[in-house]
């Protein structure tokens, strides 16, 4: 078997790596990608067959991900995933180090967190990859002797396949470059005086790379302030844990322990509310270029239909709390209906920003929320009520500033056809699902219903289409036809490119949404 050395991928022109890649991953993040994205590692990350891994002085979050590393062979650009493998030469064990501490600093670029020296170790052995299956492989991990991580290429979401197409479409991978693959349920934290081992092998084929063996110490040196210094918050330590019942287990939530039960998902703020920066980008984008980047990602049966609103002029962003009435029947309505019911409860245990949304049914004959409960939910710092049932005293709740949204008027009180009867579960409002926690967006076009783990990449991809859209429309109104150029052609790309140089997108998280708007 072939060691991996300096001749064969000591010089690696490229080291590049999948963001999440195996289900097992995706299950634990409580997140999968519709398709797979990357960043760089710098080859002088590089460790040719382990040895030693420095934690940076101030930092505690180092944490391993035990992969398989695909070498390129040959030359590879623009090839189809059925040609792809035939451009690997070789297979061998890597472990994609990386310290959360500084994650913040890189903005998603992972340019320090994952670029140190000695990050990148790789080896012992190299497996030709013309003699293993690509699907059929099996990387696992180990920590002080104990197993942590064991998964095969069957459990990944995007086949090595796909991964060296998709990367092939805009760069040449060049022989040497390496591929890290992702990692499998497992990874987490390793202390100064740790041993972490990664083996690749092939159960059918009878071939190993060997125990990739790494031992980490700890650095002495400070990072100076003239730079990034490491910090981290309670999500960074259930990240780099892999989950919350680790970072517990480890002591590391002690202090400043995390109170959910769940790990604090990325698109919260500490406090449990709405990210703030989330918010600034998905306010700053309009309903409709959302609805096209959920089309997009096959998500049709997000919008919650037929209502309007009190106030039109109003878009608003939240997170939804839920309400359910059922179809009235007298007897239960003696039980439920009346005193501090459920749709009381559910009114006042509202909190700042959030939006109340409610299944009537479609149930047109009876109000769902008049104008003492609308305006208890104003108070409480509901940013609006969502109702697919009727409002009653519509002019006082017309008044408010928080918009609600409903289907029609009705003089009607609540025990004409509803009971409210349950709260904080997923329902069904406007023909759409919605779960305690979805990321509600509202604004003159309509009502879509966001699954939070997307949320972030929606704004992004959102506030990317319509600064192209502006483009577009000012070249529209320079009288220009729109063949070719909406959507558009090469040479129109190429002009847009250029105009982007002087017109940078907007930064919704540090303006105000009104400001920012294109």
């Amino acid at each position: 078997m072939q060691q991996v050395d300096e001749g064969t991928i000591g010089a690696a022109g490229k080291v590049l790596a999948v963001h999440v890649a195996y289900r097992s991953r995706a299950d634990q993040r409580g997140r999968t990608p519709a398709l797979p994205s990357y960043f760089l590692k710098p080859s002088s990350s590089l460790s040719l067959s382990g040895g030693t891994v420095e934690r940076p002085a101030g930092c505690e979050l180092l944490a391993f991900e035990g992969e398989v590393a695909l070498v390129i062979g040959t030359a590879a650009r623009q090839v189809s995933p059925e040609d792809a493998w035939a451009h690997v030469g070789f297979v061998t064990a890597s472990n994609d180090l990386g310290v959360y501490d500084l994650k913040y600093a890189d903005k998603g670029s992972n340019v320090r967190s994952k670029g140190g020296d000695g990050f990148t170790p790789l080896g012992p052995a190299l497996i030709p990859a013309a003699q293993v299956a690509p699907d059929a492989l099996r990387v696992r991990t180990w920590i002080n002797g104990a197993l942590v991580q064991e998964d095969t290429t069957g459990g990944l979401i995007f086949p090595f396949a796909q991964i060296i197409a998709d990367l092939s479409q805009l760069m040449t991978l060049e022989p040497g470059d390496v591929i890290l693959t992702g990692t499998p349920a497992g990874s987490s934290v390793a202390v100064p005086g740790d041993v972490v081992e990664v083996e690749v092998d092939s159960p059918a084929a009878g071939l190993s790379t060997g125990r990739l063996r790494t031992t980490v110490t700890q650095g002495t040196i400070e990072m100076a302030e003239f730079g990034n210094v490491p910090r981290s918050t309670e999500a960074d330590v259930v990240d780099a844990y892999g989950s919350a019942d680790v970072a517990r287990a480890a002591g590391a939530l002690n202090n400043g322990a995390l109170d959910a039960a769940e790990p604090q998902a990325p698109w919260l703020a500490a406090d449990g509310t709405l990210d703030p920066a989330l918010k600034a980008k998905l306010a700053g984008v309009a309903t409709a270029t959302l609805s096209a980047q959920l089309r997009k990602r096959g998500l049709d049966n997000v919008s919650i239909d037929g209502l309007q609103s009190t106030r039109p002029d109003r878009s608003v962003v939240g997170l939804a709390r839920t309400l359910r009435y059922v179809p009235n029947r007298e007897d239960l309505f003696k039980t439920h209906g009346g005193g501090f019911n459920a749709q009381k409860r559910a009114i006042d245990s509202l909190n700042e920003g959030e939006i109340l949304v409610m299944e009537a049914r479609g149930e047109k004959g009876t109000g769902t929320v008049g104008d003492i409960l609308a305006l208890r939910a104003q108070v409480k710092g509901a940013a609006a009520i969502i109702t697919d049932g009727g409002v009653r005293d519509l002019t006082a709740v017309a008044r408010l500033e928080m918009p609600t949204y409903f289907a029609n008027a009705h003089p009607a009180v609540l025990g004409r056809r509803h009971i409210p009867w349950d709260v904080d579960l997923t329902i069904a409002c406007g023909g759409a699902t919605v779960q305690p926690g979805d990321i509600i967006v509202a604004d003159a076009d309509g009502i879509l219903v966001l699954p939070p783990a997307m949320a972030d990449e929606l704004a992004n991809d959102s506030i990317a289409q319509e600064h192209e859209e502006t483009y577009i429309a000012q070249m529209v109104a320079a009288g220009h036809s729109v063949d070719g150029l909406y959507p558009m052609n090469a040479a129109w790309a190429e002009k847009y490119r250029e105009w982007a140089t002087t017109h940078p997108l907007p930064d919704y998280a540090n303006d105000s949404a009104e400001e920012a708007r294109p």
